[in-house]
């Protein structure tokens, strides 16, 4: 039985006919950046739902280094200790004290804890509750030759294969 799923994303067309999602997000100058990992895990629900802005936005503001928050609430979200997710995201121990005294990541980080909160949503999505997305990205899985999706999401080539082999599960495809 194939089930209909919410994007987290609405598509829009622009000028010259490309495609922009429009994101939401509740932002204050407070906050600023802060929301975006909840957003892709839960959808657009409650408080994060109060804003829509372009990828624009969200990359000045992944430039511009998401608070530290958003680390912790991956985590939360992956139940991972971070002495585990720290390496996945190419984060040490030593860089990760320096970014709780800064309270910001830098830009590639920022990038990487947004592709595991993405990739957490989708998973939660497809397997339908939060702890079987959650148990399915920590699990071995045979169609990326039995590593784990959050292994395999070190890279963004290998992110895209996890979003793919999520796809074919979803549509009944799975090989």
């Amino acid at each position: 039985m194939k089930r209909t799923r919410e994007k987290p994303e609405a598509k829009a067309a622009t000028k010259g006919g490309s495609v922009r999602r429009k994101i939401s997000q509740s932002v204050t100058d407070e906050n600023a950046g802060r929301g975006i990992v909840k957003f892709w895990v839960h959808g657009p629900t409650g408080e994060v739902a109060a804003r829509t802005f372009a990828p624009a936005e969200i990359i000045e503001r992944l430039k511009a280094g998401l608070p530290v928050q958003e680390l912790d609430d991956l985590r939360s979200g992956l139940d991972l200790p971070m002495d585990k997710l720290g390496p996945m995201l190419g984060i040490s121990k030593a860089t990760l004290h320096r970014r709780k005294a800064t309270g910001r990541l830098d830009l590639v980080e920022s990038d990487r804890v947004v592709r595991f909160a993405r990739l957490l949503g989708l998973a939660v999505s497809v397997m339908e509750s939060f702890e079987a997305g959650r148990r399915w990205l920590r699990s071995p899985q045979v169609g990326l030759g039995g590593s784990t999706p959050l292994e395999y999401a070190e890279t963004e080539v290998g992110a895209r294969e996890v979003e793919n082999l999520l796809g074919r599960i979803e549509y009944g495809v799975y090989s």
